[in-house]
């Protein structure tokens, strides 16, 4: 039986796949927290090891995106969210992920996390009119980051 692999940041997560992550190597114990069984270093290994995905969420765009078609199984799916990308799998999909707000599908999310079967990376969490100095920190952070509109 052939054993299909996803990679981390799963755009599916009511579904079951095995995943590979491959973010930097600090973010290791992170994305195995997350659920991830195999884990590929960006800085270390070689991508292309990397065969048979069933999905890439790609978050980075440039480089990595176009390498990252060929690891696409027949009948998977690349999804970029970084910028539209060139290269396109062979015998996939390839979605260029544009967002558009959605109070039905916001709301969706949100029944997700509360009832745990979507987990969130929340670095830190600021109010509208500290957003400025928020992302132009210095200090390296987990997580992304909040701004929070309303007090």
């Amino acid at each position: 039986m052939s054993r299909h692999r996803t990679p981390v940041y799963s755009a599916l997560p009511h579904r079951r796949l095995d995943d590979v992550a491959f973010p930097r190597a600090a973010h290791r114990q992170t994305a195995l927290a997350f659920g991830a069984q195999e884990f590929v270093d960006l800085e270390n290994d070689a991508l292309e090891d990397v065969r048979g995905v069933d999905l890439v969420f790609d978050v980075l765009g440039g480089d990595i995106a176009k390498r990252s078609a060929g690891l696409i199984r027949a009948g998977g799916t690349l999804v970029t969210i970084a910028s539209p990308t060139e290269a396109r799998p062979t015998d996939g999909l390839a979605v260029d992920f544009v967002v558009v707000s959605d109070r039905a599908q916001l709301n969706e999310i949100v029944q997700r996390v509360r009832a745990g079967r979507l987990r969130t990376n929340i670095g830190k969490v600021s109010t509208l009119d500290d957003a400025v100095a928020a992302f132009n920190s210095t200090e390296r952070r987990k997580g992304k980051t909040i701004i929070r509109v309303r007090p």
